[in-house]
């Protein structure tokens, strides 16, 4: 069984995607499906920048999402073949076009609103997040509660944790695992993301999800809110809810390993969800796919 992973915010990188345009028309067609889409050139900023336009939230979560699905459009002409489709955070969105549950244009729209709702909340209330190491779940989740206004926000992996919260409650969280000799990096954000800070977001962000109309999926999706199978269903309510509540991919990994996935393909840009699987299990065989060099041997690999 094959899992197909989706990467989320952080991932992008100027110059992303412009190999398999230049290399595939179906790449090319999907860039060009999202600059019509967005009225104006996504394309450009995704291949040439400026980077401080990419990272933009509401133009870096459609270019994400433009360039995962660009990757898995050719990727499946070259033989890609999936059992379960999972992402992070903005991750989710690419792999519901994937599993025929929301359709490209949908998403580009979407995921544009969601950025921008995103960014307006953090605007409002500035919030900052930190990256908690060698530390187990329940001993981060502690220390987010003795910090106060802070919260986990990723669980990524085992040793991971990703904390969201005010400026003031990350400060608090930092100086007490420093006391205590812990490891922990500020991360360079503006917002409180996967936080309940994010709610005036999500309340943005509902009437966008409640004019779509989830269709089934075609490949299973293993929701990282949930680190469950979900349905049509409950679709809507787990994107509202996604962003206000952690990001759970090492339990949704741990869950795929146990429906018996043998191996995994990160579509789109970077290698941080493939390093996640890794130190999920390590016996699980990671690729990636995100340049016409990464296309040989695809086919017999999602073959296993």
């Amino acid at each position: 069984m094959i899992a197909l992973l989706f990467p989320g915010q952080g991932a992008q990188e100027v110059g992303m995607g412009e190999e398999l345009a230049s290399a595939f028309p179906l790449a090319e067609q999907t860039f060009a499906e999202a600059d019509d889409v967005l009225g104006y050139s996504l394309s450009e900023v995704c291949f040439q920048g400026p980077v401080e336009r990419l990272t933009e939230t509401d133009v870096c979560q459609p270019a994400l999402v433009t360039t995962s699905i660009a990757a898995w459009r050719v990727a499946a002409e070259h033989g890609l073949r999936a059992d379960v489709v999972l992402g992070h955070s903005l991750g989710e969105y690419s792999a519901l076009v994937a599993a025929g549950s929301m359709p490209f244009e949908t998403a580009l729209r979407i995921v544009a609103e969601r950025g921008a709702a995103m960014h307006e909340a953090a605007q409002a209330r500035p919030g900052a997040m930190a990256a908690l190491l060698g530390m187990s779940d329940a001993d981060a989740a502690a220390l987010c509660d003795e910090a106060g206004d802070c919260w986990p926000a990723n669980y990524n992996c085992p040793g991971q944790v990703v904390a969201s919260g005010t400026r003031e409650g990350i400060d608090q969280l930092l100086a007490l695992i420093a006391e205590r000799g812990g490891k922990a990096t500020r991360l360079a954000v503006g917002g409180a993301f996967h936080s309940p800070l994010m709610e005036p977001a999500a309340e943005r962000l509902r009437p966008a999800l409640e004019a779509w109309e989830p269709q089934e999926p075609k490949i299973p999706f293993l929701s990282t809110t949930t680190a469950k199978l979900e349905d049509a269903a409950a679709l809507r309510g787990n994107l509202l809810d996604q962003l206000t509540s952690p990001v759970r991919f090492g339990d949704a990994g741990q869950a795929a390993v146990e429906m018996g996935v043998t191996g995994a393909v990160e579509v789109g840009p970077g290698r941080v969800l493939s390093g996640l699987m890794k130190r999920i299990n390590r016996r699980i065989p990671s690729r990636q796919v995100g340049a016409p060099s990464d296309l040989l041997g695809l086919e017999s690999f999602s073959c296993r």
